[in-house]
């Protein structure tokens, strides 16, 4: 059977965008196979000779040749010496419903599922809850940023090819999925000497983040439906990552002292573990005094609960001395430790690390071996000598004092320019500022004009659970300078006062 040949249905199929890379040979076959997928060329349709073909298309033979031998590779046509070349007849039963959509317009494309179709219940949970979005340039007032315009990326590649010349291939091949040795050690002694803990390398495993670490966690600590203690208010991705593994999440309040460990003595919800920020609690800026820091350890060890402590920017304190983290106390080693490189270097590094009981190092590193295998090599062991070589600690101790005029001079700026409509806590350390709203003020409609004049007002009633939600916003300054932060004031005021 034969029926006429399409050519101008085939001639704009040949101008698809999606073609326009391919060789001449390659856009004919992949236009023809669009057009026999889309039922315009039916099983057993008789197709033009390659001499035919080419004539009317302006191409050499050679090329439509190439092209229906492709087809015939790929089982869409069937070649008959003296007869000519047919659309496979055994695609006959896929593609009738297809056949019969020739008669709709010519160019016709069928409407795109919508998103998120097809989905498990779990991802359909994942996908509903849109994820967790990156802020990706530097902005006002976003958070979670330090400073990389001032990093010292010459020290960074020297040390990079330092590390590819003295391991060359190594480094070229899969890693283990703990991480580097040296970087793990180098870990290890900065925790011991700075955080107060107590760490072996065995112990540490190098992640790509916070996120990924908080992601095994749900994974290996609790299962689905089954509660998990969480700092109210607390860190979004943390939620984010509980409630992706379909576990309930249990607020716990937290003062100015950080959680209250007297709810969690009451709790009787049967929760596994708890997570918490007790170096500055996110996103109050509350640091967990020592007595709930043994309280939190005692209730730890008397109930058999695993502890989740995220460090993740105790290295910038500016009011007195960081306090030891939870880990170098806890000596019944039931907390898991979380630190990340993103805040302390450049987010886009992507590197991340855990402390972990030796009971849970084995099971850790097995599941992450399934996530994602390894961090890259030459990343790990060009930070391994940042670390030894002293360039970690100084760039630190180099941004301590930055980020802390810089703190001093937002929260000024707020004071100057935002009277009578938000109230600026001080937080003894971290990256932003939490910022009350003051009577009267929406934190909805401000984030809207705020956004209007380009600045950005992270809200912070989102980090709340339950019905009592605290009105303001969490200001990111660590990666502004203090005319960026000015200029931004400026806008924000204005902005909010005509608006």
């Amino acid at each position: 059977m034969a029926i006429a040949f399409e050519l101008e249905t085939l001639k704009i199929r040949l101008n698809d965008a999606e073609f326009a890379r391919l060789d001449l040979h390659q856009r004919i076959q992949r236009a023809l196979r669009a057009l026999i997928l889309d039922g315009a060329l039916a099983p057993g349709v008789k197709l033009p000779a390659t001499r035919t073909l080419a004539t009317r298309l302006g191409v050499a033979r050679d090329t439509v040749e190439n092209a229906y031998v492709q087809l015939q590779r790929d089982g869409y046509i069937l070649r008959r010496k003296g007869s000519g070349s047919y659309v496979s007849e055994a695609l006959g039963n896929e593609l009738r419903g297809a056949s019969r959509r020739r008669s709709k317009p010519r160019g016709h494309r069928p409407e795109p599922p919508a998103a998120g179709q097809g989905l498990s219940l779990r991802g359909r949970m994942i996908f509903d809850s849109g994820g967790v979005a990156d802020q990706t340039t530097i902005k006002a007032f976003a958070t979670g940023l330090p400073e990389t315009r001032s990093f010292p990326t010459a020290v960074w590649e020297r040390l990079q090819r330092q590390a590819m010349k003295d391991y060359r291939g190594h480094v070229l091949l899969h890693g283990d999925p703990q991480g580097a040795e040296p970087l793990r050690k180098a870990i290890a002694v900065y925790l011991n000497l700075e955080r107060g803990a107590r760490v072996a390398p065995e112990q540490v495993l190098v992640l790509s983040s916070t996120r990924q670490a908080l992601f095994l966690c749900a994974q290996l600590l609790v299962d689905a439906g089954k509660p998990i203690l969480l700092e109210n208010p607390g860190y979004f991705g943390a939620r984010k990552a509980f409630e992706a593994a379909e576990a309930r999440v249990v607020p716990i309040d937290v003062d100015a002292q950080g959680i209250r460990t007297d709810l969690l003595r009451a709790d009787r919800s049967g929760a596994a573990c708890v997570y918490v920020t007790p170096s500055h609690q996110y996103p109050t800026g509350a640091t967990l005094s020592l007595e709930r820091r043994l309280e939190l350890i005692n209730w730890s060890a008397q109930q058999r609960k695993w502890i989740i402590e995220d460090d993740y920017d105790s290295e910038f304190h500016y009011d007195g001395l960081p306090t030891a983290c939870v880990q170098g106390l806890d000596q019944q080693q039931r907390t898991l430790y979380i630190g990340t490189f993103s805040k302390t270097l450049f987010p886009g590094l992507r590197m991340g690390y855990m402390v972990l009981p030796p009971e849970l190092v084995k099971p850790f590193s097995h599941a992450r071996s399934i996530v994602d295998g390894h961090t890259p090599q030459i990343l790990q062991l060009t930070l391994a000598r940042f670390m030894e070589d002293g360039h970690y600690n100084a760039h630190v101790r180099a941004m301590r004092k930055l980020y802390g005029q810089r703190r001093s001079y937002l929260l000024d700026a707020i004071a100057r320019h935002l009277p009578g409509i938000v109230t600026a806590l001080r937080p003894p350390g971290g990256l932003q500022i939490p910022c009350l709203l003051e009577p009267g003020w929406s934190e909805a409609h401000s984030i809207d004009l705020a956004a209007r004049a380009g600045v950005q007002l992270p809200g912070l009633s989102r980090l709340y659970q339950g019905e009592h939600k605290r009105q303001g916003w969490l200001l990111g300054y660590a990666s502004l300078t203090e005319r960026e932060i000015e200029a931004a004031m400026l806008r924000l005021s204005a902005a909010l006062t005509t608006g």
